[in-house]
């Protein structure tokens, strides 16, 4: 249509809305007028085209185009997913690198002061008393003065259990804490599992180290009914989680053992009988007590809850039946005499079938592991071995260095024999010496005890011999049989708890040590390498 012209402009910020519309025809109108509106319509066409191409400019400048803001959106998401995956990789590894180095042993520090006298090379003389124990063989008579700082330093940390808490940086203390409370819980449950167990099993051990033992003080074995006397008899029982204690307060007590309360089973009193001795016979059924000034002894039959007194012995002449053992067959008693004589009473009929004479007096009586041997201790110093079956004297032997015996303990596994002498020596002589040979030397002489070795006992396992005396407090040691050297941390107490020992006992499977002290008290020792009753 003349005048009409059609002109396609771009999309307007002004102009948004619906799709086009088909416009009606326009009216007919004056030529003159509409050139006069078409020049003004051109006008404004203008100043919206400047203004819409700088809405535009702005648009483009903060957002951009559509299709090129929504790629730019995608590339600065991928861009962004890119960067944080970067920053925690970084991240984390710069977190290792950190806890490595936190890990890493700290480099040694320089010394802020050095003396010129450290570093010359001087020889300690290591046979003097205090430093002995430090020498690992005859070999090491002599060491430097380096040499001997660091195994004075290793024996501490052993000691002490590791390095003292004060040494440790605070990374390694965090770490210990988390595995001492891994190690915490299965200790408890290794425990559990010890406590569960009653019956009579073998249960194969590694070999016991030497230096230091591992253990732990428990609650007295019979703090449920403490004695009002000296103790004189503290034994497990052979098969069942039990131990017995008895004393001059005329008592004997069972009591269950579980390290933490150990409750009281039972407790019988026997009128006007002290007790100087009591062991439970081989099968466990039976407990047998002597006293100090009677004839008569005891027999308390536990499965019928009997006590039967037995007042005479056919066939022995005694004023007194104190000292005895029980044959490892559980079927006669080997009562100790006077005079140097020596009783063997049969259980069933209660009668002396047979005795054997020593000269001098006996100090000590041990039977062989198998029973079929008797080891006597007389008090002169000389050692006498019996064949059970022909009550002969098989061999005789001076014990070295003894001037007075004391007592005698033969180990289980048949390897052993210990002598304990007034001046506190303890020799240890191999068995098959003992047996074959008039002169046998001992493979150790233990010397840590200043006064009378009274009380002797090797545990089940023979690794362990326990010695100790009566006449001093805290007078006990426990002996490393492979290595032959004392451990150096029993008894190691803030407070006086051995006192003085006049028994001693290991139980069935040497995971539990005790001891009969002069205050009525039986201290409880958990051996922690052993792993069952």
């Amino acid at each position: 249509m003349e005048g009409e012209s059609v002109i396609k402009l771009p999309a307007t910020a002004t102009e948004r809305g619906p799709a086009k519309r088909r416009r009606a025809p326009p009216p007919k109108i004056d030529p003159k007028q509409e050139d006069v509106k078409r020049q003004k319509h051109a006008k404004t066409l203008a100043v919206l085209g400047e203004k819409d191409s700088s809405v535009k400019l702005l648009e483009e400048l903060v957002f951009g185009a559509e299709e090129e803001l929504l790629g730019r959106l995608v590339e600065d998401e991928g861009e962004q997913g890119v960067t944080l995956l970067d920053d925690d990789n970084d991240e984390s590894s710069e977190e290792e690198v950190e806890n490595e180095a936190r890990l890493q042993l700290p480099t040694a520090r320089k010394a802020a002061w050095v003396d010129e006298d450290d570093e010359m090379e001087e020889e300690v003389d290591m046979t003097h008393r205090f430093r002995r124990d430090l020498a690992k063989g005859v070999a090491e008579s002599t060491m430097s003065k380096q040499k001997l700082q660091q195994r004075m330093k290793e024996q501490f940390q052993k000691s002490m259990g590791g390095t003292p808490s004060w040494a440790e940086t605070k990374v390694k203390k965090k770490s210990k804490k988390r595995a001492e409370d891994d190690d915490d819980d299965e200790e408890e449950e290794e425990d559990d599992d010890l406590l569960r167990k009653t019956g009579n099993f073998v249960a194969s051990s590694d070999s016991l180290p030497s230096g230091i033992l591992r253990m732990k003080k428990c609650l007295h074995a019979n703090s449920a009914r403490p004695s009002d006397d000296r103790l004189t008899t503290v034994q497990f029982h052979p098969s069942a989680q039990v131990v017995m204690t008895a004393g001059l307060d005329q008592s004997i007590s069972l009591f269950q053992v579980d390290g933490k309360t150990n409750p009281k089973i039972q407790s019988i009193h026997l009128e006007r009988f002290p007790i100087h001795k009591a062991q439970f016979s081989t099968d466990g059924e039976k407990v047998v007590a002597t006293s100090l000034k009677n004839k008569m002894f005891y027999l308390y039959d536990m499965m019928e809850g009997r006590v039967v007194p037995v007042h005479t012995v056919r066939g022995l002449k005694e004023a007194r039946v104190k000292e005895f053992s029980v044959s490892p067959e559980g079927d006669a008693l080997l009562l100790t005499g006077t005079s140097g004589y020596l009783h063997v009473l049969t259980l069933k009929t209660k009668e002396v079938v047979r005795s054997m004479k020593i000269n001098g007096n006996i100090s000590g009586v041990a039977f062989s592991h198998d029973g079929s041997k008797v080891f006597t201790n007389s008090e002169e110093g000389e050692v006498y071995v019996w064949d059970m079956r022909s009550s002969r004297c098989v061999n005789r032997f001076t014990d070295e260095g003894c001037v007075k015996g004391t007592s005698i303990a033969a180990s289980a596994n048949g390897q052993y024999l210990a002598c304990g002498s007034q001046s506190g020596v303890v020799n240890v002589y191999s068995q098959e010496a003992c047996l074959n040979s008039t002169n046998p030397r001992p493979l150790k002489a233990v010397m840590n005890l200043l006064t009378s070795a009274t009380s002797l006992a090797f545990n089940p396992t023979s690794e362990i011999l326990a010695v100790a005396s009566r006449a001093d407090d805290e007078a006990a040691r426990l002996v490393h049989l492979p290595s032959l050297t004392v451990f150096s941390n029993f008894p190691v107490s803030k407070r006086k708890i051995v006192h003085r020992a006049s028994c001693l006992a290991f139980s069935p499977h040497s995971g539990f040590f005790s001891l009969a002290n002069n205050k009525g008290h039986a201290p409880l020792f958990r051996l922690l390498h052993y792993k069952d009753f």
